[in-house]
């Protein structure tokens, strides 16, 4: 009988003890996670796709040398937003430069009375009616790279024409352009 009288106190010390155990684990405070150190917040700016502003580059290039002006620069890789942004806008003001030839109403006048822009008859190609040696004079390059007048756009073939008119005026057109009051 001494055990069991025995065995009622020790239940009570061991119930007892898993109650304090328990009520101090929930006690204690938990360990907090340490910080990671903070990394300085350098700002990466986003890859920009280099070829769309290729695109804008090589057309600005382009209406650039079709108006006869020297090519635009510039030192900012292809890939970020500052050449994204600066072949955006020279894209955009070349061709609204392109759009408006100096002489363009002369022009048309003369396109006007000579020929249609794609028309190929030999010898006079195009609207103005080129020949040879007016195309090889004033536009080699693009009669290298895009052919006869009669595949320029009306553009270009006014733009050319508006080189040969700072040296030569309408005299490569006497008959039409005495017709549209230009002399």
């Amino acid at each position: 009988m001494d055990d069991k009288r025995m065995l009622l106190p020790v239940a009570v010390v061991a119930l007892l003890l898993a109650v304090t155990a328990s009520s101090l684990s929930a006690a204690t405070p938990k360990p907090t996670p340490t910080p990671k150190p903070a990394t300085p917040s350098v700002r990466v700016a986003p890859k920009i796709n280099p070829r769309q502003t290729r695109r804008l580059r090589a057309t600005t290039w382009r209406w650039q040398s079709v108006m006869g002006r020297r090519p635009s620069r510039l030192a900012a890789p292809l890939d970020t937003r500052r050449a994204l942004r600066y072949w955006r806008r020279q894209a955009r003001v070349a061709r609204r430069l392109a759009a408006h030839p100096p002489h363009r109403a002369g022009w048309l006048c003369i396109h006007r009375y000579e020929g249609g822009w794609q028309d190929s008859g030999d010898p006079y190609w195009g609207g103005l009616q080129m020949d040879r040696g007016f195309m090889q004079a004033y536009a080699p390059r693009m009669l290298l790279r895009r052919g006869w007048a009669d595949r320029w756009s009306p553009l270009e073939q006014m733009w050319v024409a508006e080189r040969a008119h700072h040296g030569r005026g309408y005299s490569p057109w006497p008959n039409t352009a005495r017709l549209c009051g230009l002399f």
